[in-house]
């Protein structure tokens, strides 16, 4: 993939900068307009992602529409649906001390917005994002990963082929163009990655006071209690570890399973693994691949760092790695200490639900947490340990309602969007007092004669 140079990066940007300014976007018949042409765009381009993603990622057809072209199209309805209330000035009481004053509160776009996007969810994390720039009527320069080039090149010609340049652009390339586009002042940064890209676009951002979102990951737990369904725990786990061949943000990272139901977890685990993906896995339609041998050399490394329980068979040529329970009993080795992002999932037992609660506490805050039991103890688990977002016997569910927000906290992240929560994310929540000319309150002013009355009824 050939960087997009630094003098196209910084024409773009002060073009997007002048349409902003010359208020095209403001219309929320334009913006409506705007949702309807990408909504379109992702129709007529989909069967060129769908070629795209099983090129970078073999991923099948059907988990690329359920996890990428099927979330931004919901998104698009609900901004549809939503966008005239939700741009509506809100008009709140007023209190005594600016009577007759009337209070209202409107949304405003920030501005010129940067969307950075990973890898692992290429279009879904790329145009979902976008979806709320458009409806609170920011511009947006896209940079997609250079870790998908097909993928990338695609949702290059798709945007091209959409919007004009300085209303919607995209960039490509490697650190050296987000290094690059980092040094720019934009009003919005909403970027999914890392937590050390994290870290170092919020230092970017911090130079200008640039408001951001981050959507980042960590090691999220996930608990099986003694009074767990085991055999649907097991289902529900295997399939929230392997989508994507784990290479997701909110993927269960380490289990903690009562020693009690642990043989009969295991023996679950695989057997629903088989259901899922058929006996060979690796002739699975449905099995993903390590996107690169960076990845598949890190992720492969981690299956020497304890006692295989199920799995554990690997193919460089194709970047396969088989989903495996790894029985560790070092916490301190690699795959206890970093973000797995693959399909090893390190297992550990318990006798006391206060040891996992301990442990989890213990580390940085995770992006998700998932816990299989009574629902009870359940919510005991959630009040004790903070992510981002949690489900009880389940997992990854929570990122499928868009009523409710997604996103990080700490380590993982911060800000949060779907539905609303994305257009609030683009906007400036802006209070505006309108005060009359026919009655002017005398109290307010200095010398402040009335002040033992007014003390009174304030």
């Amino acid at each position: 993939m050939e960087n997009t140079s630094i003098g196209k990066i910084s024409e773009i940007i002060e073009e997007q900068r002048k349409y902003f300014r010359s208020n095209a976007t403001l219309d929320l018949g334009f913006r409506k307009e705007m949702l309807h042409r990408l909504d379109r765009a992702i129709v007529k381009w989909e069967p060129e992602l769908y070629r795209a993603l099983q090129v970078d990622l073999h991923k099948s057809r059907e988990e690329a529409y359920l996890t990428e072209i099927s979330i931004v199209r919901g998104e698009l309805r609900k901004h549809l649906n939503n966008l005239k209330k939700w741009a509506k000035p809100e008009y709140r009481w007023g209190s005594l001390a600016i009577w007759p004053s009337k209070s209202q509160v409107v949304c405003e776009p920030l501005g010129n917005a940067l969307i950075v996007s990973p890898w692992n969810y290429p279009v879904h994390l790329l145009l979902n994002p976008l979806v709320g720039a458009i409806s609170s009527g920011c511009t947006a320069v896209l940079k997609p990963s250079p870790y998908v080039p097909e993928v990338s090149k695609v949702l290059e010609s798709l945007i091209e082929d959409t919007f004009e340049e300085r209303y919607v652009a995209m960039v490509q390339g490697n650190r050296e163009v987000n290094t690059e586009l980092f040094s720019h002042r934009f009003d919005f940064i909403f970027l999914t990655g890392s937590p050390q890209l994290g870290r170092i676009a919020m230092e970017a951002a911090s130079r200008f006071l640039t408001p951001l979102v981050l959507e980042l990951g960590g090691k999220s737990p996930c608990i099986v209690d003694e009074t767990a369904n085991v055999e649907l725990a097991a289902k529900r786990i295997a399939w929230g570890k392997t989508m994507n061949s784990g290479q997701t943000c909110i993927a269960p990272d380490y289990l903690f399973v009562h020693e009690k139901v642990k043989s009969q977890f295991v023996e679950a685990f695989q057997r629903n693994l088989h259901l899922l993906h058929g006996k060979d896995i690796e002739q699975s339609g449905h099995y993903c691949r390590m996107v690169n041998d960076k990845a598949f050399a890190r992720v492969s490394s981690y299956l020497k760092e304890g006692k295989i329980l199920c799995g554990g068979r690997v193919d460089a040529a194709s970047r396969y790695i088989e989903p495996t329970l790894l029985e560790v009993t070092d916490v301190n080795q690699p795959v206890m200490q970093e973000e797995i992002f693959g399909p090893v999932f390190p297992v550990m037992t318990y006798t006391d639900i206060q040891e996992a609660i301990d442990f989890a506490r213990g580390r940085e805050k995770p992006l998700a947490l998932y816990y299989f039991g009574n629902r009870k103890d359940g919510w005991n688990v959630i009040r004790q340990v903070s992510s981002g977002g949690a489900c009880i016997n389940d997992t990854l569910m929570h990122i499928a309602n868009d009523n409710i927000p997604f996103g990080g906290v700490g380590n993982a992240g911060m800000g949060r969007y779907h539905g609303k929560d994305t257009f609030l994310a683009f906007s400036h929540v802006r209070s505006v007092v309108t005060s009359c000319k026919w009655l002017d309150m005398p109290f307010r002013y200095m010398p402040y004669k009335w002040f033992n009355v007014i003390k009174h009824l304030l």
